[in-house]
């Protein structure tokens, strides 16, 4: 597989994902769909890195950390960078359930919605540098 070919699989993965996590969010599945925004944004910095070091993504999913490993953590501005921060804990507290009843109580339909767009605009940005 080509580099390329391996930029052009992550950016699939973050495409799927921001669809599937348009799709919780339309059937009210707010804490599955601010996983997937997650998600999303995970993927495509991973194809960023991958454009920009030819090289594999480290296996981790701290959306800070692949910023700053991917080099692309410098060219986000202070909105991005505290979306980041939000964003974040939404891989690790949709998965267990200490944090995931907790979660969902304070993931309503107008802050997974806000959720959800600034994650468009943050992967179309993404995809952008790409």
């Amino acid at each position: 597989m080509t580099n390329e070919e391996k930029v052009e699989y992550w950016v699939d993965l973050s495409n799927n994902d921001l669809t599937v996590a348009e799709t919780l969010l339309k059937n009210g599945h707010n804490l599955y769909a601010g996983f997937m925004c997650h998600q999303a944004v995970e993927k495509i910095f991973k194809g960023y890195y991958t454009k920009v070091n030819n090289n594999t993504p480290p296996f981790k999913h701290d959306l800070e950390y692949l910023a700053q490993q991917s080099g692309i953590y410098n060219l986000l501005n202070e909105k991005q960078i505290l979306f980041l921060e939000k964003l974040n804990p939404l891989n690790i507290e949709a998965r267990y359930p200490d944090y995931k009843n907790k979660t969902a109580q304070h993931l309503t339909n107008e802050r997974t919605q806000s959720i959800f767009e600034q994650t468009k605009e943050l992967v179309t940005w993404t995809k952008e540098k790409i």
